[in-house]
């Protein structure tokens, strides 16, 4: 029999009366909608993708491309429904928990959200994840390696999710797939002799992992004092009150749980539903590079403009340089641009190279008159030399190696601007595939994780304020990563939140969940690199 002493330290679960009910189960029209909306986003995603590939006029010599094309396209589709599934109860958990929305509908309604947050997203953090990954990988994604690094990558990234889902653990898909591109980046670096190092953006990487790192913190924090500001500036008792039974909360309290539950679904739509945006660009760009290479779209007046701004930036480069150097060769520039990218050091033929393939694009493109009409064994390689220079530029715009005049700078920003007009692009139907993708995947499995966060992290049941706090934190964070292209953990800073708010309102946390919690966090990043590496090796061998 527990002494007292043990039964202080036990957890204290919501009373039945007022615990959720998760026994509803859906009914045939709602299945039947499920279906079809996934049926409707296959057979949209498989329309535009030949409906593109007609009119670019590309001719397949063989159609194993295209199969590859259509399984990395699934899975990356897949890792975003799992990712849907996955990441559903930072939404929803304290809208269920306060009793706002049952849980059903909570879900129908976060998916809503979620899908929409997809289609009006920026697409910075899309191209954000990309910059991790090897520039060699990049350069040929369209080779075996580059199937081989999106494979490891994805089934990965897929693999732990799952597992931590199965465990009911509150883990960062974020999280999981940046480990898992670093382990492809040094798997890739050691393979072909280099050291392990060399084979990540760490300075990119960097980044990532302060905000990875700090959006737990801010999520803790800042839920924490939120509930403190309101405890001291809104003396209405009903809002600091646990939930009576099953009844919903005052209409105020239950609109604001609603709308912080908005927030946050459209915010995580918008931020999380980029990583899967970035991915398959790469898979398009590697497969059918001749429509999905170049904005094929740019209209004519832009690109005289193209053209004009390249001559301009190729001037002003070359007037920077020392007359003594040697002309570089298209080739030799792109080894050299190659080599500053992945090992950051800079040397006197950098800023000569991206002059070179400046005047390179810009000669091709004006001889052709616009980027769709660029010829088929040309694209790729004008693709890569716009990724090369665009990159260099963004490299030495931070890094301030190169001493340029404002006049200068300012034509080089203005060309690397250009060049990712053309080249950084999401196509309609890219995005919508992966709203629907994550927008259904919410819909599923989320009772494990709900569980976790509404009863498993505090020793009382959730008040409406502790809720709303939380909530409200999660959707600030995610709405601000999102504008600076950073992707944070939607996970991290909820579950924190909530954490946060119970250690505010001195409910006592249970500290099995949190050191549960923070093994999954340290675990994962690890752990995908070591499932993604082992991957590739092995993927490369196959293909």
């Amino acid at each position: 029999m527990a002494t007292l002493a043990d039964k202080a330290h036990l957890p204290v679960y919501p009373p039945a009366a007022s615990r959720p009910s998760f026994d509803t189960k859906p009914g045939p029209v709602t299945l039947i909608v499920f279906v079809g909306l996934l049926a409707a986003g296959l057979l949209y995603t498989a329309w535009s993708l030949v409906s593109d590939v007609t009119a670019s006029g590309a001719q397949p010599s063989s159609w194993v491309p295209y199969l590859l094309l259509g399984v990395a396209l699934l899975i990356a589709l897949g890792f975003e429904f799992v990712n849907g599934f996955h990441d559903t109860a930072n939404a929803v958990a304290t809208v269920i928990y306060t009793h706002s929305l049952p849980p059903n509908l909570a879900v129908v309604w976060s998916g809503l959200f979620n899908f929409l947050g997809v289609l009006v997203s920026s697409g910075a953090v899309a191209f954000g994840i990309i910059s991790l990954l090897p520039v060699e990988l990049i350069l040929q994604v369209g080779s075996g390696a580059g199937f081989a690094m999106v494979f490891a990558l994805l089934i990965a990234a897929i693999i732990w999710n799952l597992g931590t889902w199965w465990l009911g653990l509150p883990a960062s898909s974020s999280h999981t797939l940046i480990g898992s591109i670093i382990g492809v980046g040094i798997a890739n670096a050691l393979m072909h002799g280099r050291d392990g190092t060399s084979g990540v953006d760490w300075a990119q990487a960097t980044k990532v992992g302060y905000s990875l790192l700090l959006s737990p913190l801010v999520g803790f924090g800042c839920a924490a004092l939120l509930l403190l500001a309101l405890r001291a500036l809104v003396k209405n008792r009903a809002l600091y009150e646990e939930p009576r039974g099953n009844t919903p909360p005052p209409w105020w309290i239950r609109g604001l749980l609603v709308l912080t539950c908005t927030g946050v679904s459209f915010a995580h739509g918008s931020n999380d539903g980029q990583k899967g945006m970035g991915l398959i660009m790469l898979i398009l760009v590697g497969t059918v590079p001749i429509t999905y290479a170049l904005n094929r779209a740019m209209p004519a007046g832009e690109t005289v403009k193209f053209v004009a701004v390249a001559e301009l930036a190729q001037g002003a480069m070359s007037r920077s340089v020392p007359t003594s150097l040697p002309a570089a060769s298209v080739p030799a520039a792109r080894e050299t641009l190659s080599t500053y990218l992945r090992t950051r050091e800079f040397g006197p033929t950098v800023v000569p190279a991206v002059a070179m393939l400046a005047g390179s694009i810009a000669a091709q493109v004006r001889e052709t008159g616009s980027l769709a009409a660029l010829p088929a064994n040309s694209v790729a390689n004008v693709r890569n030399d716009m990724y090369l220079s665009a990159e260099s530029l963004r490299l030495l715009d931070k890094s301030g190696a190169a001493k340029f005049d404002a006049e200068t700078r300012s034509t080089l920003n203005a060309f690397r601007k250009e060049l990712d007009d053309a080249t950084r692009f999401i196509p309609l139907w890219v995005k919508v595939a992966v709203a629907i993708a994550l927008g259904l995947g919410t819909m599923i499995g989320w009772k494990r994780i709900v569980v976790t966060v509404g009863e498993k992290i505090g020793k009382t049941h959730l008040t409406y304020a502790q809720g709303a706090s939380a909530e409200l934190v999660a959707m600030l964070t995610i709405g601000a990563a999102d504008v600076y292209g950073l992707p944070v953990s939607t996970t991290h800073v909820l579950s924190s939140g909530v954490a946060g708010t119970m250690a505010a309102n001195r409910s006592g946390l249970q500290w099995g969940t949190l050191r549960s919690l923070a093994m999954a966090w340290v675990l994962t990043l690890p752990a995908a690199m070591l499932l993604s590496g082992s991957l590739y090796w092995l993927f490369t061998k196959i293909f």
